[in-house]
């Protein structure tokens, strides 16, 4: 029975300002309290040393690995875990069986097909697995996730290498999807490859899992250790290959006037031309047969990414960190033109600039983003970016600030989650949607009015206003996410731009954020590290803010129920009518015909029937006619006679919160006069209340015209309507932000207006 009423007592709970104690793990000597790495942190190392040849007459890869995986763990191992991603593409992958799928009353032959599943034949082809003597390892392979077995257990602080050898066919990213892959230009009959997940790689072993081998479905990414890379890829002999890390052998493979051009690029004030679309093109015609190695080593990186094409052009500017030079690079094709030769390396250079700024120095040799028709995606050093014009060279508005926008996003993740090594698998939004968050204030210092996607608190109302069964909280596995983009990247960076703007303000914000990014720098942490480090750096408690945002899907919408007018000034009679007038005071049926028919009441026939409640009104502050107003203000001190005379006006206001989602109160006072006050008022005024409705008075020396609440979007409230007074309708303001976009900017026709212009000139 006690444990039945304890259980009954904790679900009933609902205090939205009781501590995160359950929902967060119990501190301890490898995660402190204060959300920083214990002083017993550890975490594992991989080395990698690989050989891998680009097969471009058949878009295969084929690989053999050497891994030296060492223990820094105080556990000892019988048994390691490797990542086999490709397998997510094998025909009998469990992600290929978990699609829904219904038939549709009109079907083709053609769609289906679709039932069978994929005719394509992914996944990877494992040759062998081998100790570093040769000698056979038992593995298991269980879908997207291998067993190795050890023959002698790894003990805390030991080494031990190990072999693989494996192939795999490259899939059709135009046709297939996929965060890597080909995509094929039939006119020259070229490809161009972006290369990722195409190695088997360790599972994460860390303190709060053990082995983070959740299976691979698609949706949630990567939860990766750090090491050291040797690679070698081998290519045609045409090919130019951008990579993680740097270049080991540039003598013999670039040519003097490329190695060249790439010192001037170190200290240039513009991005410099390495190899021109010149060049490119008269390589797209000729196909080499001959093949070449380039050789990339990479430090204490958690993954590998690369891309290979003949049809590359490459161009790159030095950006200074200290006595660093470190360079950021564009490689495109010519159908990127001319977008990416203006805009991409400058917006790598600035986004190292920007995010630098908010976090830590960027500690590595180089960023690179590389031109591909339809995909963002992020590795060290080195992503995928989408963005092409027209084939006339023009292109709409949403083409370029939408590549604009995806390079800095996905350089921005070599921040978040390739140096703060959050676990992907499990958290999506550890990595998106802070690096949505810092990819909004990067966009803003580009451009005055950017038009960013996410950020602002009233671009998310849409979405938290909707049908919650379709909605999960932000805390809920990457794979069991409902509206994908809007809770892992939209919410979260919405949430953090509140925090940033109107809870804790700029400078405690700014300063808590950089202490988190810089104290898990080349480590792995958890949410609960970033929560406990935002409060432990600012000293604002934010237990409410992260339950509701994080662990809820209550939205925000907070009303202003009622307001009440008192004044306090010196003619009682006068301001009593006032008063009265503000309210709109109703008056009954009964009392309008009693005005004809009673002649005289009481009171009015007997004066000493009146005393200080006949025709009492809670209005008047005072209740006094003018004779005891008199007596009264003669007694007063001078204060007290100052402070009436000053006249004050008191607002009582009652809010109710709807949505359920606390916030603080932003309450903006426009006076007669045509002046304006704001007042903000903690979120902490809802904490005893559980009925969510709370009273405040307000003074003020002017009398107001206009209250509004939220007047500048600051809290996602998903209904305008209710927060004003006196009241009036309108639509919503992000309604009228659709309408402008529907009307606006982004409102795209089969002519875009670089081409409508360029028509225009020549009629």
């Amino acid at each position: 029975m006690l444990l039945s009423f304890m259980v009954s007592a904790q679900n009933t709970n609902t205090n939205k300002f009781r501590q995160l104690g359950q929902e967060l793990p119990t501190p301890n000597i490898y995660r402190a309290a204060s959300g920083a790495p214990g002083h017993e942190y550890w975490q594992q190392q991989v080395d990698y040393e690989i050989n891998l040849e680009v097969d471009d007459e058949n878009q295969r890869i084929l690989g053999d690995e050497v891994i030296t995986y060492t223990n820094n763990s105080p556990d000892v191992l019988t048994y390691v875990w490797v990542q086999l991603d490709q397998n997510v593409r094998a025909k009998d992958s469990d992600t290929y069986k978990i699609q829904e799928s219904k038939i549709d009353k009109k079907e083709s032959l053609s769609s289906i097909k679709r039932f069978q599943g994929s005719d394509f034949d992914g996944g990877f082809k494992i040759e062998y697995v081998k100790d570093a003597n040769d000698k056979p390892l038992l593995h298991t392979i269980n879908k997207t996730m291998m067993r190795v077995d050890l023959p002698v257990a790894l003990e805390p602080g030991d080494k031990y290498s190990f072999k693989i050898k494996w192939s795999y066919n490259i899939n059709d990213r135009m046709k297939m999807g996929g965060r890597s892959g080909y995509e094929y230009f039939e006119e020259e009959d070229n490809y161009l490859y972006t290369i990722a997940q195409f190695y088997p790689r360790m599972v994460m072993y860390n303190d709060i899992y053990g082995w983070q081998h959740k299976q691979f479905l698609g949706n949630g990414e990567f939860t990766l250790c750090f090491g050291d890379y040797t690679v070698n890829i081998t290519v045609p002999s045409d090919h130019v290959v951008a990579s993680t890390g740097t270049l080991q052998n540039a003598g013999e493979i670039l040519t003097k006037s490329q190695q060249e051009a790439f010192e001037k690029a170190k200290t240039a004030k513009q991005p410099v031309i390495i190899i021109s679309q010149k060049e490119a093109e008269k390589k797209e015609k000729k196909h080499a047969k001959d093949k070449k190695t380039w050789t990339y080593f990479a430090e204490n990186v958690r993954d590998f990414g690369f891309a290979t094409s003949r049809k590359f052009i490459w161009d790159a500017i030095g950006v200074q960190f200290g006595d660093r030079t470190v360079m950021a690079m564009s490689y495109y094709p010519k159908e990127g033109n001319p977008l990416w030769e203006q805009y991409s390396t400058k917006a790598v250079a600035h986004t190292l600039r920007t995010y630098s700024k908010y976090t830590f120095d960027y500690p590595y040799p180089v960023a690179i983003s590389v031109h591909a028709a339809s995909i963002g995606m992020e590795y060290p050093m080195i992503c995928f970016n989408f963005g092409r014009p027209e084939k006339d060279g023009t292109y709409n508005e949403r083409t370029k600030y939408g590549m604009i926008g995806v390079i800095i996003h996905e350089v921005g993740h070599n921040y978040f989650p390739m140096i703060v090594n959050s676990d992907e698998r499990q958290w999506t939004w550890m990595d998106e949607g802070l690096n949505s968050f810092l990819q909004y204030l990067t966009e803003q210092e580009w451009e005055r009015g950017y038009p960013s996607r996410r950020g602002p608190a009233w671009k998310i109302v849409p979405y938290m206003s909707g049908d919650k069964s379709n909605i999960s909280p932000i805390m809920v596995n990457s794979e069991s996410i409902h509206q994908f983009g809007n809770n892992a990247y939209g919410k979260p960076a919405t949430a953090l731009n509140i925090l940033r703007e109107t809870v804790m303000g700029r400078e405690l914000f700014d300063y808590a954020f950089k202490e988190y990014s810089t104290r898990w720098m080349f480590k792995h942490p958890s949410p609960a590290d970033f929560f406990r480090t935002m409060e432990d750096a600012s000293g604002v408690d934010l237990d409410w803010f992260w339950r509701g945002w994080f662990y809820t899907t209550d939205h925000v919408d907070i009303g202003l129920k009622e307001v009440k007018w008192f004044n306090l000034k010196g003619n009682p009679d006068e301001e009593s009518k006032i008063a009265r007038k503000q309210r709109g005071e109703k008056q009954y049926i009964t009392e309008i015909r009693n005005k004809e028919v009673i002649k005289e009441t009481i009171t009015e026939e007997d004066p000493s029937t009146v005393d200080f409640y006949t025709n009492y009104d809670p209005l008047n502050v005072l209740n006094l006619d003018r004779k005891a107003y008199e007596t009264y203000y003669n007694k007063l001190s001078d204060a007290e006679k100052a402070m009436l005379d000053a006249g004050y006006n008191f607002y009582e206001i009652t809010f109710e919160n709807i949505g359920g989602l606390v916030m603080p109160l932003i309450i903006e006072f426009e006076y007669k006069d045509g002046t304006k006050e704001v007042r903000q008022i903690p979120a902490e005024i809802w904490k005893m209340d559980p009925h969510l409705e709370v009273t405040k008075v307000f003074v003020t020396e002017k009398e107001v015209k206009q209250i509004t609440l939220d007047p500048y979007l600051e809290t996602a409230d998903t209904d305008t309507g209710n927060n004003y007074y006196p009241a009036r309708q309108s639509l919503n303001r992000f309604e009228l932000y659709q309408q402008k976009e529907k009307n606006g900017r982004y409102n795209t026709s089969r002519e875009n207006p670089m081409q409508r212009a360029a028509r225009d000139k020549k009629n």
